[in-house]
């Protein structure tokens, strides 16, 4: 799986959440949008058990390889940059494994930013496995100030639990090995934790490893699939595909590595309980700073918790772009980027409903719930479940969403408040900590 990198602001300060005082990443105004690119396209050179997207290279015609051509790489380069609001422009890479295109891929994407810059700046971020970082690899990372986003479940027992490689072997030692180059090259880094079924049973387990490996910056990401259904299998897809927001779903059957809803909540609220003792301002845990803005009245962080999808397209090697990287199905084929304006497929999300969607079917559970602000009913993709009184489109999540934002909320309503005063985030480890769950204040 390859969720996205999350953005930071480069500058000479060391980088901050805003938990440490700065702004949240992608909370840009409401109609701006996103495309994360898919160079190699579902190949990686992993098989991890839970991957959602290897699966999509029945999708595509077989070619020799799985990368984007010249012509294609530049449409999109061009046609995105000019397509952006604002002075800066964020090309995001991910897959599959995107360094499988290889690092004269990116040189070549680099040449056709700087050509098609207008003059805005351009910034670059890599969601990779890290298995084939090198010194090579880093020092153009480096040089290039790419921020990298690096997949890392945990220590190894959680991490090889599921993420191996094509002949069976684990990846934990490679993955440690990129994590010590990117250290030794000075490149800005994230870590993308997946929470399976295993994982969520060890929340200290992973957290403290993270952070003794030197992680800053960390996004826990729920694993959650279901078994395959009809749709799936006319596709020769082994994993379900979701069913349109608000018409019933023909399974909720889920993999044996997902997560369960209510163990992903207990995750982040164990986690949440040691960070707001001792890490405030120092380990940025991105699920708790969308949730911070979410208090603090900022636009969502991130797609899931917003209140509208079609803002963050995928544009696969084909040159193929979809309304979603969790949506690269032919239904959501938006047209391809050679012969299409990104405009235009912008529009064609809107004409279909697909991104409105997402608030208009929330069932009435959903909106008279008081997390709703923050919540905004979770991915799509999630929603297969009913609600007490038979109602479509409830949250596969819901309860481990409820629980944590719910366990959260007295401490994000007292950062909101240092955050609108001026005052210092961290306060709340001299004011506040979480005994047994419930709030007291230290003598």
């Amino acid at each position: 799986m390859a969720p996205r990198a999350g953005r930071r602001k480069r500058e000479a300060a060391p980088r901050k959440g805003i938990a440490g005082g700065a702004s949240l990443s992608h909370s840009r105004g409401g109609a701006q949008f996103h495309m994360i690119a898919k160079p190699a396209g579902p190949s990686c050179n992993l098989r991890c058990d839970y991957c959602f997207y290897s699966e999509k290279s029945a999708l595509f015609p077989r070619r020799e390889e799985s990368r984007m051509p010249d012509d294609v790489l530049e449409a999109f380069v061009q046609k995105y940059i000019a397509s952006r609001a604002g002075d800066e422009v964020e090309f995001v890479w991910q897959g599959g494994e995107p360094t499988l295109a290889g690092l004269e891929f990116y040189e070549k994407a680099l040449e056709f930013q700087a050509r098609h810059s207008r003059d805005k700046r351009i910034y670059n971020c890599l969601q990779t496995n890290g298995t084939l970082l090198d010194d090579r690899w880093c020092e153009f990372l480096a040089k290039h100030s790419f921020l990298v986003g690096l997949s890392l479940d945990g220590p190894e027992d959680v991490h090889d639990r599921y993420r191996r490689g094509a002949d069976g072997r684990p990846s934990f030692e490679s993955v440690m090995r990129a994590l010590g180059l990117l250290k030794k090259h000075g490149i800005a880094f994230n870590v993308l934790a997946c929470v399976t079924d295993y994982a969520a049973a060890r929340p200290l387990h992973v957290y403290w490893f993270l952070k003794s490996a030197g992680v800053e910056f960390i996004q826990f990401i729920p694993i959650v699939e279901r078994q395959t259904n009809s749709a799936a299998r006319q596709l020769g897809l082994h994993l379900a595909v979701p069913s349109r927001p608000g018409t019933p779903g023909e399974s909720s059957e889920v993999t044996p590595w997902s997560v369960g809803g209510e163990a992903y909540g207990d995750f982040l609220l164990t986690i949440f309980a040691e960070w707001v003792r001792s890490d405030v301002g120092k380990t940025f845990v991105m699920n708790f700073e969308w949730a911070l803005g979410a208090w603090a009245g900022l636009p969502s962080g991130v797609c899931v918790f917003a209140p509208r999808c079609g803002r963050y397209l995928a544009i696969e090697h084909t040159g193929d772009v979809y309304a979603c990287d969790h949506y690269v199905y032919p239904d959501y084929r938006l047209g391809n980027i050679t012969n299409d304006g990104i405009a235009a497929m912008i529009s064609a999300i809107d004409e279909s409903g697909f991104g409105a969607a997402k608030f208009e079917t929330l069932p009435q559970q959903c909106l008279e719930c008081r997390m709703l602000p923050a919540c905004n009913g979770g991915c799509p993709k999630h929603r297969f479940l009913q609600t007490a009184d038979g109602q479509e489109g409830l949250n596969y999540l819901c309860k481990g969403y409820l629980k944590y934002l719910a366990g959260v909320a007295p401490y994000m309503k007292v950062m909101a408040g240092y955050l609108a005063s001026g005052e210092p985030v961290t306060k709340i480890m001299d004011t506040h900590v979480i005994v047994k769950g419930k709030s007291s204040r230290r003598p």
